[in-house]
């Protein structure tokens, strides 16, 4: 691997903004790289391949659930928030990881679900056996299913109620996931208490933060849809207060999968939590490239309304879930089903379950694109692994499984990931004539200097040396063009313009940038000086789904 033009450093003591300009990279360890050959990935093949996540200029890994349960549900039922999944490893792997990331100048933060747990966790077996014990008011029962109907179900596929009978107490108990995760009661005080613990118990083995999963349903209130509840905001604000009065420059992402007016109140005045997800941009940026019209960008974006300085949005295109369609209308939904999930097999839940280079058709423009916007738009951009080499997909595997399979590394054995048998592999490699880790894999991009892998990279580096794109203002300018996207972000004496045509033609636009005239416009990824802004409209032509990112220099 060639060194980066700016080698990063061991991470400072405190930086308590880091995360604003942070470029976050989302890891299933049981999918990364297997070390002992079980078939399984685990934290040590992690461990390998961290020189591979600081040459591509990761800042952040965001790890998926690492801690013991029985995966019924890819790790996010937990059924003991205090070891590690033995699969995985054990905690002094755990620490190691820690610290050999933070030797390479990078963070690592990880899921933490605070909203359930397992139906095997032992406080939930003890809660059924025993009601008057110390458990037995640590979950959500009732006599009755017919308690808080205003709640709706979010497992649709699967789930038709949030309540289940549990024969062993005699009650129902409440579960806004599946039936095998039972919400926690957090009007428990002790239930309270134990989630501190939880969270101080890694903070003290030195993770950086945590993704908070299912935030907006830790309370439950009748007469209300049981989300985003005023005593949940409460709690969230009482973890911040905890958090930064004894671990500093630590962060807190929440997954709020709600409406920009809704999720904004997560962080606060700033003293919540310091990250939250912007989910309903993202298919929107889907939308918006497929109608070739930038309005469903720029209108979801006048929507969102504006955060405290210390908070940002944290912005992806794909992830280990499907691409959720809960954030859209109806008819958008219709539509989003009918772009890109035209195989029955596509669709999970309210979403679709596949990766971004399939539902791009593999388009390199488009990628790029995608890639340009994620890098650019406002928010610190989190990457999904697999997805700077273009990996593909699996609708013939169940569930959210088609998005999950083995990170390809090489055209070896099990595409590089383990040499065990093929057989014991938790999941197959992609085998297709497209994506099949016979050609696609980190091995041959990396030999190639005009790979989808290099690009990735260099634009990488390229954000990292414009705090603007992180911590900067945002103003879209009026373009002529429909088709095209055009936004300023400024950031002290660092400003630059991004143009993006999102149609599949070339397009013309004429920019109105008079009040930059005699500012020389520099093409960022080449240095290339452009004409000089005038009084008259700017002129661009661009290809299809092609990009311009250019400086705009404050001083002569």
């Amino acid at each position: 691997m060639s060194a980066l033009p700016h080698e990063p450093a061991p991470i400072p003591p405190v930086d308590p903004l880091w995360y604003k300009r942070a470029v976050f990279y989302e890891v299933l360890v049981r999918g990364f790289y297997d070390s002992n050959n079980d078939g399984t990935g685990d934290l040590r093949g992690l461990i390998a391949k961290l020189d591979y996540l600081q040459w591509l200029g990761v800042d952040c890994i965001w790890l998926l659930p690492i801690y013991a349960s029985p995966m019924r549900d890819g790790g996010y039922d937990i059924s003991d928030y205090f070891s590690i999944l033995p699969e995985y490893g054990d905690l002094g792997d755990f620490v190691q990881l820690v610290d050999e990331t933070h030797r390479r100048g990078m963070r690592i933060i990880a899921d933490l679900v605070m909203n359930h747990t397992s139906d095997q966790h032992p406080w939930f077996q003890a809660s059924r056996i025993d009601p008057d014990g110390p458990y037995g008011d640590f979950y959500v029962w009732s006599d009755t299913d017919t308690k808080y109907k205003d709640a709706r179900i979010i497992f649709v596929d699967t789930e038709k109620s949030n309540w289940t009978f549990d024969p062993v107490r005699g009650q129902y108990y409440w579960h806004r996931f599946f039936s095998h995760q039972p919400d926690l009661n957090y009007e428990n005080p002790a239930v309270q208490e134990a989630m501190l613990a939880v969270l101080r118990f890694w903070l003290d083995l030195g993770i950086d933060g945590f993704r908070l999963d299912a935030v907006p349903y830790l309370f439950e209130e009748e007469g209300t849809n049981c989300e985003n509840l005023p005593k949940t905001h409460e709690y969230l604000k009482r973890i911040r207060k905890e958090v930064d009065q004894l671990y500093p420059d630590k962060v807190l992402l929440a997954e709020a999968n709600q409406w920009p007016a809704d999720v904004v109140q997560y962080f606060g005045d700033g003293d919540e939590c310091h990250m939250a997800f912007h989910f309903p941009l993202m298919p929107r940026i889907f939308m918006a490239v497929r109608r070739e019209q930038r309005f469903p960008i720029s209108e979801i974006l006048a929507q969102t309304p504006r955060i405290p300085e210390n908070c940002q949005w944290g912005i992806f295109l794909r992830n280990h879930d499907e691409l959720t369609l809960e954030m859209v209308t109806d008819e958008e939904r219709d539509y989003m089903y009918r772009e890109y999930a035209q195989d029955p097999r596509m669709k999970a839940n309210i979403g679709i379950r596949r990766r971004l280079a399939p539902l791009l058709d593999n388009s390199r423009d488009q990628m790029e694109l995608f890639t340009a916007l994620l890098l650019s738009l406002p928010g610190s951009p989190v990457m999904y692994y697999g997805d700077e080499i273009g990996m593909g997909d699996n609708i013939w595997l169940g569930d959210r499984d088609s998005v999950r399979t083995p990170m390809q590394w090489t055209p070896d054995r099990n595409a590089g990931f383990s040499q065990c048998d093929p057989g014991r592999l938790y999941l197959p490699v992609i085998m297709d004539a497209v994506y099949g880790y016979q050609a696609l894999n980190v091995e041959a991009q990396m030999r190639s200097p005009h790979s989808l892998l290099h690009w990735v990279r260099r634009m990488i580096d390229i954000r990292k040396r414009h705090p603007t794109f992180g911590c900067g203002s945002y103003e879209e300018l009026g373009a002529s063009n429909p088709s095209i996207l055009a936004f300023v972000r400024e950031f002290g004496d660092d400003r630059v313009l991004c143009v993006n045509n999102l149609s599949r033609f070339p397009q013309p636009v004429e920019l109105d940038l008079r009040r930059y005239e005699g500012v020389v416009p520099i093409e960022m990824t080449g240095g290339v000086p452009f004409p000089r802004i005038g009084e008259l409209p700017y002129l661009l032509t661009l290809p299809g789904h092609g990009f311009y990112w250019f400086m705009l220099p404050t001083h002569p």
